[in-house]
């Protein structure tokens, strides 16, 4: 490993510096969640359809998505201090923006608008943490820290859901992005003084790179979000959805012909895929991003459309989660540095699946709730085992130089996940919403009016079509179950870590 300048030795106690960064990370993964409870408050306020708002998180999730390969690196040239602290700046003055859409009376683009610069601000954040933890902790020691970044993507993925239903329930769905500005405003502070100078390395961007990955992914996304509106035909003119789905894939294996062949320096050193736990890792983080966006939006619709539940008390729901997820996360990383990773991300992403198929089968309009509660306490032991365990697995062997370019591309593949999560699972409940309510309602039109009513909070008519709802959001919680088993199967072909064998 490429040890420290002499300029800038690493630090004698770096956990000062990790809390410090912790309380943005946690910032913008809330956000990658806390959207979906105010979903029938923006649709009341918009006067927007579903896949209108379902973009609000979509757009977010495109644009912190696709710079991070860049923004890894960016870390790497000028230091990932100044790269966070220059990211914080931007996520917290567009959360001002967000908020003032509703105060000012815009519409539901200029709040998407919003949501795409608040992206951005996050996506120079997230791989600056991950850097900062490979190149201050020690390889032996890197599970601890590790499990506190993965118990904070963990814990905010849920806590996102609960925070935004007492803040919409209460002051109204602005205060979502309210709430943003002194949180932020307090990071900048605490990043400002207890955050290192690290050392840095002369990086040429790969600007080739950049467009290739840019355009394909928001071409493919694009494609699969808006489908089920087009019918998967023709968009306007000689554009239609296979169009764009197809251009989006075609550029990005170009993107990847590229990164084998570029005589510069890649945006994508492939070479970090010859150590197998990274390339395994990256997999299982992709299947773990899509799960944790995809299985909220059908749960709070159910607990808020079915089951009457307000906001705040759909959001409690999920509390047992995120105290289990954060109560566990320490003896999660304390069994990282001792056990192999394939035993603690196997049990994880195990468990997620159970968990998601107790829900699934929990959401009737007449079930008691303690049986959706027995599947979330379920996810709560899952995730300390999956976050932390996969995040050190995926940087542990990594070479300092590597640092950031590791976490851009580690953090890259969550996020895809993440948008490839939103889009798909708006298409599968669009899909499973028409069928069943289109039976119990008399047809497609009433199915749509019926789905859009119920997810705004309208009492279902009649036990038929509130069965029908919760029927097909019951049959969407089975994707996010599916794929997460698919980074179960990556977890089983980990190898021991380095420290271990030593």
């Amino acid at each position: 490993m490429t040890a420290p300048a002499a300029g800038h030795p690493r630090p004698t106690n770096p956990w000062p510096a990790l809390w410090a960064l912790v309380i943005g990370f946690f910032m913008i993964l809330v956000d990658s969640t806390i959207v979906s409870v105010a979903t029938p408050a923006l649709l009341g306020a918009f006067d927007a359809s579903v896949n209108e708002v379902m973009w609000v998180t979509s757009a977010y999730l495109l644009a912190y998505a696709v710079p991070l390969l860049i923004t890894g690196r960016l870390g790497d040239r000028v230091g990932p201090r100044r790269v966070y602290l220059t990211g914080l700046t931007v996520f917290t003055l567009a959360s001002l923006w967000c908020g003032l859409t509703g105060e000012l009376g815009m519409g539901i683009g200029a709040l998407v608008a919003a949501r795409v610069v608040q992206g951005l601000g996050a996506s120079m954040m997230t791989p600056q943490t991950m850097a900062v933890i490979t190149r201050t902790f020690p390889a032996e020691r890197r599970g601890s820290a590790m499990a506190l970044w993965g118990a904070t993507a963990g814990v905010a993925t849920l806590a996102g859901p609960l925070l935004g239903g007492l803040l919409v329930d209460s002051l109204g769905w602005e205060w979502i992005f309210f709430v943003n500005v002194p949180v932020g405003i307090v990071g900048l502070v605490l990043a400002a003084r207890l955050v290192p100078r690290l050392e840095t390395h002369p990086h040429r961007f790969d600007l080739l790179g950049v467009v290739l990955s840019a355009v394909g992914l928001f071409c493919a996304v694009f494609g699969i979000q808006e489908g089920q509106t087009y019918g998967w035909g023709r968009i306007t003119g000689f554009v239609s959805v296979p169009l764009l789905i197809g251009t989006g894939l075609v550029l990005l294996v170009i993107f990847t012909l590229w990164q084998a062949r570029n005589p510069g320096e890649p945006l994508v050193p492939l070479g970090l895929f010859r150590d197998r736990n990274f390339s395994l890792a990256t997999t299982a983080i992709t299947t773990m991003g899509f799960t944790a966006t995809s299985h909220i939006f059908p749960l709070m619709l159910w607990l808020q459309g079915a089951r009457g539940l307000s906001p705040t008390m759909a959001a409690l729901i999920l509390a047992p989660s995120s105290v289990l997820a954060l109560v566990l996360a320490p003896v999660a990383g304390r069994l990282t540095d001792r056990v192999h990773p394939r035993l603690l991300v196997g049990a994880g992403t195990l468990l997620l699946a159970a968990g998601l198929l107790l829900l699934s089968l929990a959401m009737t309009p007449d079930a008691p709730l303690w049986r959706a509660v027995a599947g979330v306490v379920v996810l709560g032991l899952a995730n300390p085992l999956i976050w932390g365990p996969l995040s050190t697995t995926a940087t542990r062997n990594l070479p300092m130089h590597r640092a950031g370019a590791g976490a851009g591309v580690y953090n890259t593949t969550r996020q895809v996940g993440a948008v490839l999560g939103s889009a798909a699972i708006a298409v599968l409940m669009e899909a499973r919403l028409g069928v069943h309510l289109g039976t119990a309602g008399g047809g497609p039109p009433a199915a749509g009016m019926a789905a859009e009513g119920m997810a705004a909070g309208v009492t279902p008519v009649s036990p038929e079509v509130a069965a029908a709802f919760s029927r097909a959001l019951a049959e969407s919680m089975l994707l996010p179950a599916a794929v997460i088993l698919v980074g179960f199967l990556a977890a089983m072909f980990f190898e021991r870590p380095e420290h271990l064998v030593r």
